[in-house]
C-alpha cells in the first residue's frame, strides 16, 4: 500500500501587486465613450458661432459669451457632480448625466436658436454635459491600480475627442439643408449610451460610497495641497485646450479669412491631436514625476503662443505653432490627473476632480471672453495670446520650483 499523502488543497493566489481586475478595461472603454458623446453634445455651439453671428448680428463680446457659456455651467457643475459620483457611483452617473443632456440639445435644436437669449439658456443647460469629467476620472481612478492609473485616465481623457466630432460634423450637417439634424443625432446618440451605461456599466468591486455629507467631503477636498495645486495647472492646461477647442474656428476666420467649414475642420485637426497626446502625459506620468512632463509641455505653450501672438502665415509657421500648443496642452492635461492619481486620497478622488475639473473648465471660460474683448478694442488678438505665453510661462516656473521642493 502506498504511504504517500496527497497534498492539501491550495488556497487561490492573492492578486499579484499592480494587477487590473477583469472589468476594468470594458468600464474604461463605456466611460470615454460616455465623456466623448457627452463632449459631443457639449461643443455644438462652437462650431455654429459664426453662423449664428451672422443671422442675429452678435457682437464680438456676445458670441465669446455664447460660446463659453457650456462651459462655465460645465465647469461649476463638475462640483456638485463629483462629490454625487463619490457617494453613487458612476454606474448611476453616467447615465443620469447623458439623459439630462439630452433635454438642452433638442431644445437648441427644435426651438431655441432664433433668438440670442434663447441660445443662451440653451447653452447654460447643454453645460450640463461638461460635467461627464468629474463622473469618469473617479470610476476609472478606482478600477486601475495606482501604477495605472496615470495611462488609464489619459485614455478615459481621450473622450474630449467628442469636440472634434462636433467640428467635424455639425457644419456639415447644417450645410445639407437641415439646422436641427446636428443636435437631433446627438440626442440619438446620448439615448443610446445612457441605455448602454445604465446595462453594462459597473463600479469597482470593493467600492464603499463615503458617508460623510457632500459638503464635507467637499470641505475636505479643498483643504488637500493637490487639490490646489492640480486646480492651478489644470486651469492653464486643459483650460487651454478647451479655450481653443471653442474659439479657434472664430480666430481662424476672423485673423485669416477662412471658410466657416475650413476653420472647423482645422479646429477639428487641432483636438484630435490634443486627444491622442493626452494618454501619453498620462503614460509618461506614471513613469517620471508629472511635473517634468508639465513643465515640457508648459515650456511648449509659452513659445508657441509667443510665436502666433504675431499672427505668422497660416502655411506653415501658424499650424506648427497651433499644432505644438494642441499636443502640449494635451499631454498637460493627461499628466495633471496623472498626478492627482498618485496625490489624492481613494475616497475622495470624485470631489477633488470636481474642484480640479471645475478649475479647467473655468479656465477655458476666461479666454474666449479675453479673445473677445481685446479683438473688440485693438482689432487684433495679439494680447490675449501674448497673455497665454505668460501665464503658460509662470506655470512652467511653478512646476520646476515645485519639483525642486519636492
Amino acid at each position: 500500500m502506498s504511504t504517500r499523502q496527497e497534498a492539501p488543497p491550495q488556497s487561490p493566489a492573492p492578486p499579484r501587486e499592480g494587477a487590473v481586475p477583469g472589468g476594468a478595461f470594458v468600464a474604461l472603454a463605456l466611460a470615454t465613450a460616455g465623456f466623448g458623446v457627452n463632449f459631443w453634445a457639449w461643443a455644438l455651439l462652437s462650431p455654429l458661432g459664426p453662423r449664428f453671428r451672422d443671422a442675429l448680428d452678435l457682437s464680438a463680446s456676445q458670441l465669446s459669451l455664447l460660446v463659453a457659456v457650456p462651459v462655465l455651467v460645465g465647469s461649476l457643475g463638475r462640483i456638485p457632480v463629483g462629490a454625487l459620483t463619490d457617494r453613487y457611483g458612476g454606474r448611476i452617473m453616467f447615465p443620469a448625466v447623458s439623459f439630462l443632456t439630452i433635454v438642452p440639445v433638442l431644445f437648441l435644436g427644435l426651438v431655441g436658436s432664433d433668438s440670442y437669449a434663447a441660445l443662451l439658456v440653451g447653452g447654460f443647460f447643454l453645460g450640463i454635459g461638461g460635467t461627464a469629467f468629474a463622473v469618469g476620472v473617479p470610476l476609472v481612478n478606482a478600477w486601475f491600480p495606482p501604477e495605472r492609473r496615470g495611462f488609464a485616465i489619459g485614455v478615459f481623457g481621450a473622450g474630449m475627442g467628442g469636440t472634434a466630432i462636433s467640428a467635424l460634423t455639425t457644419v456639415r450637417l447644417v450645410d445639407s439643408g437641415s439646422a436641427s439634424m446636428p443636435f437631433l443625432i446627438t440626442a440619438a446618440c446620448l439615448a443610446v449610451y445612457g441605455v448602454l451605461a445604465a446595462l453594462l456599466l459597473r463600479d469597482a468591486p470593493g467600492r464603499v460610497p463615503p458617508t460623510e455629507p457632500a459638503l464635507r467631503r467637499l470641505g475636505l477636498a479643498v483643504r488637500l495641497p493637490i487639490t490646489w495645486e492640480a486646480a492651478l495647472l489644470y486651469a492653464v492646461g486643459f483650460g487651454g485646450y478647451v479655450a481653443f477647442s471653442v474659439y479657434l474656428p472664430t480666430y481662424l476666420r476672423t485673423a485669416y479669412g477662412l471658410e466657416q467649414a475650413d476653420a472647423a475642420a482645422k479646429m477639428a485637426g487641432f483636438v484630435v491631436l490634443a486627444v491622442l497626446m493626452r494618454p501619453l502625459g498620462g503614460y509618461l506620468s506614471d513613469r517620471i514625476p508629472p511635473l517634468k512632463v508639465l513643465s515640457v509641455a508648459f515650456g511648449a505653450v509659452a513659445v508657441c503662443a509667443l510665436v502666433q501672438s504675431s499672427t505668422p502665415g497660416l502655411n506653415p509657421a501658424g499650424t506648427i505653432a497651433f499644432l505644438a500648443m494642441a499636443a502640449a496642452l494635451g499631454a498637460a492635461s493627461g499628466a495633471v490627473f496623472a498626478h492627482v492619481a498618485q496625490r489624492a486620497p481613494g475616497a475622495q478622488v470624485g470631489s477633488v476632480t470636481g474642484l480640479v475639473g471645475a478649475a479647467g473648465g473655468l479656465g477655458g471660460f476666461v479666454p474666449p471672453l479675453v479673445m473677445g474683448a481685446v479683438y473688440s478694442r485693438t482689432g487684433s488678438y495679439s494680447g490675449g495670446l501674448a497673455a497665454l505665453a505668460v501665464v503658460a510661462a509662470l506655470a512652467l516656473t511653478w512646476c520646476v520650483v515645485a519639483g525642486r521642493r519636492a
